[in-house]
């Protein structure tokens, strides 16, 4: 077959030696993609910065869409269905990194004395796909007590195929209520959907704010949209809600100046940004855009995909403790990065210094 023409995210790391036994890539800036250039490609591979719609692939040659990322609210699906463009996105492509963000995050929490001892510290987490799973698993190693809370799954639905099966018994999962009443930490791992009985745009409104019990910690993973940053604000002033931890923002790449400032941990987007799940989504978006076209030798475009790089990348002064989950990655310097420059919030994302994930091995000394 003669080789496909891909338009690929300049972003994505790790791809260009692998991509370049698929076929001729052109390298551009996501949020820049246009028409005009995707007009003869076979194939684009992106992130959350690229809108896959009628106004970029009207009349183009596309047939196929990877992103590269486990959200795709980017993508109109609709316009895709009726156009037959096929699209995939990469799920639990980053779950060991968000869920060594949301685990960091806490033993930051604990040190500072902002949480109850751990086998009394309830985390309610909210949306139980693959990274909700993954941080359930991490955060139950640690001695956290867990809850789930996810309505599509209680009601016997798994719409991300997730592996852990035994979450899926009805009774394994509690209401929003539930969390509301009873949790010490609320951490959002939900997908934004903005229709259906369990849309979960606003999820976290001025009404759950209101029921909230205990003061909880409150973590915010999953989409900017996911929390109505007005409603949080009004929270926070009157003491409804703990300290706050904001990794995705409502109007990304321009994050509230208010919440910004007050928030406990405030970063760009990158709960999901280690290497490893980096190297991960590359290679899941190539293999995805490989057999849908019949590419032969799908092992070998793979294995052109580098390992991921040491823990250097991140920490490139040397000198951190690799025994602790924070030797490994520490949010606080994320945090003061975006706080002293918000307004290149684009670039701290888009030119993160990949961290590794650290072992579980690593969690079982803190």
């Amino acid at each position: 077959m003669d080789k496909l023409k891909l338009v690929i995210d300049d972003k994505i790391p790790y791809i260009r030696e692998a991509a370049a036994l698929l076929g001729e890539a052109i390298y551009l800036p996501g949020a820049q993609i246009c028409a005009s250039d995707v007009r003869e490609a076979d194939a684009l591979i992106v992130r959350t910065r690229t809108r896959i719609d009628r106004a970029l692939l009207e009349g183009s040659c596309v047939q196929f869409v990877a992103t590269a990322t486990i959200g795709y609210d980017h993508i109109d699906n609709t316009y895709a269905r009726e156009a037959g463009i096929r699209w995939s996105n990469c799920p639990g492509c980053n779950a060991g990194s968000v869920a060594q963000y949301v685990a960091t995050a806490l033993l930051l929490l604990e040190e500072d004395g902002l949480l109850p001892q751990r086998s009394d510290c309830c985390v309610g987490i909210v949306g139980v796909g693959h990274v909700g799973s993954r941080v359930s698993q991490l955060l139950r190693h640690m001695g956290f007590a867990v809850k789930h809370c996810d309505p599509l799954r209680a009601a016997g639905q798994d719409p991300a195929g997730t592996p852990d099966s035994w979450l899926y018994r009805p009774a394994e999962y509690v209401s929003l209520e539930e969390i509301a009443r009873t949790a010490d930490v609320v951490t959002l791992h939900t997908p934004l959907t903005r229709e259906g009985a369990y849309a979960t745009y606003h999820l976290a409104n001025a009404a759950f704010f209101q029921s909230l019990e205990r003061r909880p910690v409150l973590i915010n993973s999953s989409r900017g949209e996911v929390v109505d940053t007005q409603a949080l604000l009004a929270a926070m002033r009157c003491g409804q809600v703990g300290p706050v931890v904001m990794d995705t923002w409502e109007n990304e790449p321009t994050p509230n100046a208010e919440l910004l400032a007050k928030a406990y941990l405030a970063t760009p987007h990158i709960a999901g940004y280690s290497a490893d799940g980096k190297v991960c989504g590359t290679r899941m978006a190539l293999s995805a855009v490989a057999r849908h076209f019949a590419v032969p030798d799908i092992p070998r475009i793979l294995a052109a995909v580098p390992a991921p790089p040491s823990p250097a990348i991140y920490y490139p002064e040397g000198g951190h403790d690799l025994r602790s989950p924070l030797g490994w990655y520490d949010p606080r310097r994320d945090t003061l990065a975006l706080r002293n420059h918000p307004e290149a919030f684009e670039h701290l994302r888009g030119d993160y210094p990949l961290r590794r994930e650290a072992p579980e091995e690593a969690y079982e000394l803190n």
